[in-house]
């Protein structure tokens, strides 16, 4: 089974960046779509953004022009590069792939 952990995340200014990333456990991981989500309190998951095993990313339109998606094979790893981010961007946000999530990372925006 594969094992997701997210990392990087934090509390942040209005305008500021971060970087997340998912580190999974088995190689596996790079055959696969893999997804970010989010959730905010009092909110449904929603879908972030996710990239195919040929690189191709998918953006929610929310994000699109401050997020990045990318993806090392060589090392199981997702990365999610957060740009210009908004107190709206506030959630934890989980990696998931195959129907398997993550524990979450804590993304906190202040304005």
């Amino acid at each position: 089974q594969v094992q997701l952990v997210e990392s990087g995340g934090g509390l942040v200014q209005a305008g500021g960046s971060l970087r997340l990333s998912c580190a999974a456990s088995a190689t596996i991981f790079r055959f696969n779509v893999i997804a970010w989500y989010r959730q905010a309190p009092g909110n449904q998951r929603e879908f972030v953004a996710s990239i195919t095993p040929a690189f191709n990313p998918n953006y929610a339109d929310s994000v699109k022009g401050r997020f990045t998606i990318s993806r090392d094979n060589a090392k199981n790893t997702v990365y999610l590069q957060m740009s210009s981010l908004k107190p709206e961007d506030t959630a934890v946000y989980y990696c998931s792939t195959g129907g398997m999530w993550g524990r979450g990372t804590q993304v906190t925006v202040s304005s």
